[in-house]
């Protein structure tokens, strides 16, 4: 059964700093890439970053610079960590993890709320 797990969201006031993380199971973790995606109410889903499988990262314009994404293959982990945050960040992250012709998982989400 696959399983994506968020955890490390909350309250923190802007300027802060989160470290997200999100533990799979279920699936060969290491031969897909995975992504973080937050949303808002009203607003459409947005691409944080993504890591490819090989490690590559690639972030949105809005946080590139203060988010980095790195994954731990051996523990089937991905971690979002977040500093210089601002109100705008607010949202429900969410893990996700795709390998195209084979699958597309998401996680149920973890809330992040900039504010002070």
């Amino acid at each position: 059964q696959v399983q994506l797990v968020e955890s490390g969201g909350g309250l923190v006031q802007p300027g802060g700093s989160l470290r997200l993380s999100c533990a799979a199971s279920g699936f060969t973790f290491r031969l897909y890439a995975m992504s973080w995606y937050r949303q808002t109410l009203g607003k459409e889903r947005e691409l944080v970053a993504a890591i490819t499988s090989g490690g590559s990262p690639n972030y949105s314009d809005s946080v590139k610079g203060r988010f980095t994404i790195s994954r731990d293959n051996a523990n089937n982990m991905v971690f979002l960590q977040m500093n210089s945050l601002k109100p705008e960040d607010t949202a429900v992250y969410n893990c996700n993890a795709k390998r195209i012709a084979y699958g597309n998982y998401w996680g149920q989400g973890t809330q992040v709320t900039v504010s002070s």
